[in-house]
């Protein structure tokens, strides 16, 4: 769960949590002796045993069939079908050796899908923990319309960590819920920067939605990197 460092309204700051929402599988499936199913991954091949590799060995494609007949050479039998566990995703060359150092390119694209730049990826700082905390811009994005307008690709639900943050958060979410609204979220001394949770990480817009029933609250953090945007004909 990161810390956010987050302000209210009145630019009151506070250290809360963020974490995220799980939800509730309505359907779960059983084994045939009534066990829970798991979900596992496991080792399909390796380098050493690929097309590629068999075709270097074997020469054409005619010799790699009769290989076929007379034995295994496609299989591993002491690792093929064997479970992973916390495994990592690594860059490879060509030549299938492990890269260190990678450059990452981003290519912006305007609304039709027409190329417009490519740039070297910088990776940004962390900043929502950070001493300057996250503001209110106070932009009011009404519900029904922020769905229609932005693509929320993430949601984070923020709580308190003690009693003083609980009436902090609390206060926040019963006057979002009055409005009816998402208040826009902003970073840095300007409150006008995108969110940004770890390093190199997608920036995200932050909308904060608020609900309150009773004495209980729900403070939700609905985060975008894409904004919908009707394509203009030419003959408009």
């Amino acid at each position: 769960m990161p810390n956010i460092n987050l302000s209210d309204k009145r630019n009151r700051d506070a250290v809360v949590k963020a974490e995220s929402i799980g939800v509730d599988e309505p359907i779960r499936y059983l084994g045939p002796k009534g066990g829970q199913t798991y979900t596992r991954r496991v080792l399909k091949s390796t380098t050493a045993h690929d097309y590629e590799t068999l075709f270097e060995a074997h020469g054409d494609a005619e010799n790699i069939s009769q290989a076929l007949i007379n034995g295994d050479p496609e299989v591993d039998i002491e690792r093929f079908g064997q479970f992973l566990w916390n495994t990592s995703k690594v860059y490879i060359t060509p030549d299938e050796e492990l890269v260190f150092r990678v450059q990452q390119t981003e290519v912006v694209r305007d609304t039709t899908g027409k190329l417009i730049t490519k740039r070297n990826r910088e990776s940004e700082e962390p900043n929502v923990d950070a001493d300057i905390p996250l503001r209110w811009t106070g932009k009011l994005i009404p519900k029904a319309q922020a769905i229609r307008k932005f693509v929320f690709t993430a949601k984070l639900q923020v709580v308190h960590i003690n009693g003083l943050t609980y009436d902090f958060l609390y206060a926040m979410a019963e006057e979002l819920a009055k409005e009816k609204s998402l208040m826009l979220l902003g970073a840095g001394e300007d409150g006008k920067q995108p969110l940004i949770f770890r390093r190199g990480s997608i920036p995200y817009r932050a909308f904060l939605e608020g609900r309150v029933v009773d004495k209980r609250y729900t403070l939700l953090l609905h985060l975008s990197n894409m904004e919908l945007k009707r394509r203009v004909s030419n003959r408009e």
